[in-house]
């Protein structure tokens, strides 16, 4: 069973009475159709029961590459794009300490992420930091050919065959990509890599708990295998035969797309935990990527309080009422630390002495929430034990299992992209590649008109 809590008081109160209730039938139909695989985009349904279908064997394959890579490396770098990253990302720093990169004599190796950009400025300041460090590179694509990550790949390769020799470049050196196809497949064979399968049946953005997340996610040091536990308990606290009142992934999909359909057209998701920011960054790709097309779709945006609270509060609290907020609230942090009583009070904040620092943060997340919905922002609210990868495996499967249903009730297909490509078609066309001569010519022409 799950231990996350969901409430959806302070949002189904904004809708008329029964509302979210009235989803049924609909939501039951949305997990029918992703059950029976006749959703649209039912060719990328692996995701659906990955958790459950991971064998033991796999995970310690899994955990036997990423040790060669701990043992042997000062720093990995995680070569990938969208959910080639985000995943893995999300999950590494919610684990892990917010300065681990400056302690020293850390045992695990230091976890970077490039190939998820073009800056020349970053890729140049990457390769001078590795220039004295033993480094290896996990490099996660399909294909092989997209842009940002081909090229970065092809300027660690060399990187790191220059400094350790090809033979010692080949051991620290993993391919995570197509079983037979692509330039990546071709390349990691060519040159004896280990390689992990990204399976033809699962998107990006669903591939945390593929090699894809997982790898990475070892590499950091942290329990794979209590990872994929939370995400199995989740798996069955969503199932299809969950009663619906039951089923936090149902009753967020229904709560979600009556708000839509009532005028709410932004989604934010809130974090009071400085950690949950690349989850938060992992969401907005699933829900964007997921339901935004055939100009329909939620639009997900993300803050960090209290932090934006000084920032984007004000809008949050007075702006245009087209929002609602989703509210992940961890219920114990990891360490403990007093706030410390002071002779002089100059700041006035002695009231404070001998309390938690997590128990002010707790009563700023309450009085905000209160402030919200006084202010007309729907809020639900996602309760979370502790921070850590059990629980963070749960927190992927519902937002994956959510996100599946809402896409089909929202009437998309949630697991394609075809809006993505638009701007790869015109970026061939101007840097002139082989191929996209006709779209050059055209291109040129336009701005010519435009300049």
């Amino acid at each position: 069973m799950s231990n996350i809590k969901l409430d959806i008081t302070k949002a189904a109160c904004f809708l008329e009475a029964g509302a979210v209730k009235a989803f049924e039938p609909t939501v039951k139909a949305a997990q029918e159709a992703l059950e029976n695989g006749t959703c649209p985009g039912n060719d990328f349904l692996g995701w659906l029961h990955l958790p459950t279908e991971i064998t033991p064997a796999f995970l310690d394959e899994i955990e036997a590459t990423a040790k060669v890579l701990r043992d042997n490396c000062e720093a990995v770098v995680v070569a990938g794009i969208g959910g080639s990253y985000l995943g893995a990302r999300a999950v590494i720093e919610a684990l892990s300490n917010s300065f681990g990169w400056l302690i020293q004599g850390q045992k695990n190796p230091t976890i970077l992420f490039a190939g998820n950009n073009i800056g020349e400025d970053y890729l140049f300041e990457l390769t001078e930091y590795l220039k004295t460090k033993k480094f290896g590179v996990i490099n996660i694509s399909k294909s092989g050919t997209t842009t940002e990550t081909a090229l970065t790949f092809r300027l660690l390769k060399k990187q790191c065959e220059a400094q350790r020799g090809k033979e010692e470049a080949r051991k620290v050196i993993v391919a995570v990509t197509d079983a037979k196809r692509g330039a990546a497949r071709t390349c990691a064979d060519k040159e004896g890599y280990k390689s992990f399968i990204i399976p033809d049946n699962v998107g990006g953005r669903f591939s945390v708990l593929t090699p894809v997340g997982l790898l990475p996610i070892a590499c950091a040091g942290f329990d794979i295998k209590q990872l994929v536990a939370g995400a199995q308990d989740m798996e069955k606290a969503c199932a299809q035969d969950v009663p619906f009142d039951e089923n936090p992934a149902a009753q967020y999909a229904a709560l979600r797309n009556g708000l839509y359909q009532a005028g709410k057209k932004i989604e934010i998701m809130v974090n009071y935990q400085p950690k949950l920011h690349y989850f938060s960054e992992w969401w907005k790709q699933l829900y964007g990527e997921s339901e935004g097309k055939d100009k329909k779709g939620i639009f997900p945006a993300s803050v960090d309080f209290t932090t934006d609270l000084h920032s984007m509060g004000q809008w949050i609290q007075d702006g245009e009422r087209t929002i609602f907020e989703t509210v992940i609230s961890i219920e114990e942090p990891e360490q403990k630390l007093l706030f410390p009583e002071d002779e002089e009070n100059l700041d006035g904040l002695n009231f404070l002495a001998g309390k938690r620092v997590d128990e002010v943060n707790k009563m700023a997340e309450l009085g905000t929430r209160l402030a919200h919905v006084d202010g007309g922002v729907p809020n639900i609210r996602i309760s979370v034990p502790k921070l850590n990868a059990y629980y963070i495996g749960q927190l992927i499967y519902f937002f994956e299992k959510a996100c599946g249903i809402s896409g089909n009730v929202l009437g998309v297909n949630p697991f394609n992209q075809p809006g993505v490509e638009a701007y790869k078609k015109n970026m061939f066309a101007l840097l002139e590649k082989p191929g996209y001569e006709a779209d050059t010519k055209a291109i040129k022409e336009r701005l010519a008109k435009e300049a």
